[in-house]
């Protein structure tokens, strides 16, 4: 068995990163440091990818919550071997400043879930818990052809209310296991490896010509901080 657990790593530079480490049952240990930490200022930002084989045969790879939502980043972890992406976060529920995406979840159906769980999960289930993640986490495993393992915490977090949704996903982007629950709850699933050699994923990235992507290494000029990007409520980008 394989063991993740998020916690607040402090590191030998004497900064603290939000980090997730990975322990596997040969004593072998792997942590992942969240590449674009936005929680408080005193958390650095990691700087690697963080893909590693297991005693099964399968390379997997770490990305922590908003990681995800950049897709080089996805790329750059299967491009490195990852089959199963493990994606632990705490979402759902938040506050985004753009305009149509997440917003809160009212925290009376929270505080009321024993007495009116359908509201609580419908909430859960909603635009501003699964309906968010369904418009780009499926997107993630099937353009690179792998598994991913979403785990998400459930409850109150400060003055918002994360959603769970705890999900596996295969390489073609589709549900295997998934939960919506308003309590902590574990979702398992047997992952079928032999889905992954010819997926549509595996196949545009087999299609790939690093020679036209240069661009994407090049700042650009309006490159942000990962805390400026994700709470900013000004235009950014080109014409901002």
């Amino acid at each position: 068995m394989a063991i993740g657990v998020g916690l607040i790593e402090l590191g030998d530079d004497g900064r603290c990163y939000n980090a997730y480490a990975v322990c596997l049952p040969d004593g072998a240990l792997h942590v992942h440091r969240k590449l674009h930490a936005f929680e408080h200022p005193a958390i650095a930002s990691g700087d690697r990818y963080t893909v590693f084989d297991t005693p099964w045969g399968v390379r997997v790879g770490v990305l922590i919550c908003w990681d995800n939502n950049l897709v080089e980043n996805v790329r750059a972890t299967a491009l490195m071997g990852a089959e199963v992406l493990m994606a632990p976060h705490q979402t759902g529920g938040t506050h985004s400043r753009s305009p149509h995406g997440m917003k809160p979840i009212p925290q009376a159906l929270w505080q009321r879930r024993a007495e009116d769980p359908q509201a609580i999960e419908a909430a859960f289930r909603g635009e501003h818990g699964r309906g968010w993640l369904m418009r780009w986490l499926p997107s993630r495993a099937h353009d690179n052809g792998l598994f991913l393992l979403f785990s998400n915490g459930v409850g109150r977090d400060d003055d918002e209310v994360r959603t769970g949704n705890a999900m596996i996903l295969d390489p073609y982007g589709r549900i295997v296991a998934e939960t919506w629950a308003a309590e902590d709850r574990m979702v398992s699933a047997d992952l079928d490896l032999a889905l992954i050699p010819l997926s549509t994923g595996r196949r545009w990235i087999y299609g790939r010509r690093p020679e036209l992507y240069g661009s994407l290494t090049e700042p650009q000029g309006y490159e942000r901080d990962a805390r400026s990007a994700r709470f900013s409520t000004q235009p950014t980008g080109r014409g901002g």
